[in-house]
């Protein structure tokens, strides 16, 4: 008999950034008002799904992200370093157009396909499938939930898909507090949804890619 697993990848909800700077791994960088929304709309929509277990980043904005659905499933949450934000060398700077021009930025650009100004693709990707798996034997036959951020999500979810690591930063798939699920029949990838509860909430501006 197939045992069904699903694990599910949720995106943290708008961050309070209003220099807009690329924040990664910087502390106290929290939820706005709409984030904390977001939030909430993600947690309504994993009502009477069958949760076994609720999994974290341990930065500020994921944390808070996990509260409503933590309140609503009674689940302690618990914190995995393998599935934090991806290491960046550009963290802490408003990047725009120009910011080619800036010697600091333009050295770090050589090489998109590893890529060179942060934590490399493989990396990202051997440290999510670690905790996916790890989320999948915990709550084998049932489902569980990881927050966490876009690039580590969007990376589990292309080598989910068999397709090469390297792309387009705008072109992800992987909106604010959107789900990424993936559904296991025993150890064998069967398929991958996605899902965005908190689409009515979005603005047309340009978030920051990997947020």
């Amino acid at each position: 008999m197939t045992t069904t697993t699903v694990v599910h990848l949720l995106r943290h909800g708008e961050v309070y950034n209003p220099d807009k700077v690329l924040y990664g791994r910087l502390p106290d960088f929290h939820l706005s008002e709409r984030g904390r929304q977001m939030a909430e709309m993600a947690a309504e929509w994993f009502e009477g799904h069958d949760i076994a277990a609720l999994y974290s980043s341990p930065l500020d904005r994921t944390q808070e992200t996990a509260v409503p659905l933590q309140k609503m499933l009674g689940l302690p949450v618990a914190l995995d370093d393998r599935i934090i934000e991806a290491a960046n060398k550009f963290e802490g700077m408003a990047l725009s157009r120009r910011s080619m021009r800036d010697p600091r930025v333009f050295s770090r650009v050589y090489n998109p396909f590893l890529p060179s100004w942060g934590e490399p693709y493989s990396e990202i990707v051997t440290r999510m499938v670690s905790a996916i798996k790890d989320a999948r034997r915990a709550a084998w036959g049932r489902e569980t939930v990881l927050v966490s951020h876009q690039l580590p999500i969007w990376m589990a979810r292309r080598t989910a898909e068999a397709k090469r690591l390297w792309h387009r930063p705008d072109l992800r798939e992987c909106n604010l507090a959107s789900v990424t699920s993936l559904t296991f029949a025993d150890q064998r990838l069967a398929s991958v949804s996605y899902a965005e509860p908190a689409a009515e909430l979005y603005r047309d501006e340009p978030s920051v890619p990997g947020a």
